[in-house]
């Protein structure tokens, strides 16, 4: 397979990768313009293909660009994959889920697998063994519940994630890490044992921005993987592009 740009707009970031068959070269995030560096990466990498997962309206010119200097695949419902979405409204289910559920299908096919991701939003994104997407749940992110604690209180401040966090805050800063980053694990672990409840053997797979934040405080055995959702893209892109 030849050099691959993978995108994924997010709600909070626009990030990407330089990928082929040899792993990730190269990871970028995109930041106040966007359609200049994309044409920067372009001619600097010569990828032969791109693809892309975006949950946000696009910027005029980015999939011109990338149709013009690449053979150019948009992820969505209609994209090929390597499971299925038996779901009512399989439309709904966002790229970025998909491309999950992509990376975590090639790296355990056949099995039950319980794809989490920590971005913007908590997803919970469930395969079985029969390769297909059914389901999961959405709950706020990590930024989402900081922000919150300060816009819908008086004098509660904006604080920042660390993972080194004790249980037992010792001023307004730490009370506050300890239950957003704390609370989030507790939630973690507690989806993850209600699954065990319904499916006894399955696999747990970690990835998103704030994985370095919470991997320590998760006590079931999970499989963590930054770069999740480029591989993904990646597999889907190869299945698209054949």
């Amino acid at each position: 397979m030849l050099t691959t740009l993978c995108l994924d707009f997010g709600n909070t970031r626009l990030k990407g990768c330089i990928i082929d068959d040899s792993g990730i070269t190269a990871v970028f995030v995109l930041d106040n313009d966007p359609l200049h560096q994309l044409g920067e990466i372009i001619t600097t990498h010569k990828p032969a293909f791109s693809i892309m997962s975006s949950v946000i309206p696009l910027e005029p010119g980015i999939e011109e660009l990338l149709h013009r200097t690449t053979h150019f695949h948009k992820l969505s419902s209609a994209s090929h994959l390597a499971f299925t979405v038996p779901v009512g409204k399989p439309e709904t289910v966002g790229a970025d889920r998909l491309a999950i559920a992509a990376a975590t299908v090639e790296l355990f096919p056949a099995q039950n697998n319980l794809s989490i991701a920590l971005g913007t939003c908590i997803t919970y994104n469930f395969i079985n063994c029969s390769n297909q997407l059914i389901g999961g749940s959405i709950s706020p992110g990590m930024g989402m519940r900081f922000k919150s604690l300060q816009h819908n209180t008086a004098a509660l401040p904006l604080v920042s994630a660390t993972w080194n966090v004790p249980l037992v805050g010792y001023d307004t800063v730490s009370n506050i890490q300890s239950g957003v980053v704390l609370g989030m694990a507790c939630e973690l672990d507690g989806m993850i044992n209600l699954y065990k409840k319904r499916y006894s053997k399955f696999n747990v797979v970690l990835t998103g921005g704030d994985l370095p934040f919470l991997a320590p405080h998760i006590k079931n055995e999970i499989f963590a993987d930054p770069d999740l959702i480029f591989k993904g893209l990646y597999a889907i892109s190869k299945i698209n592009h054949a």
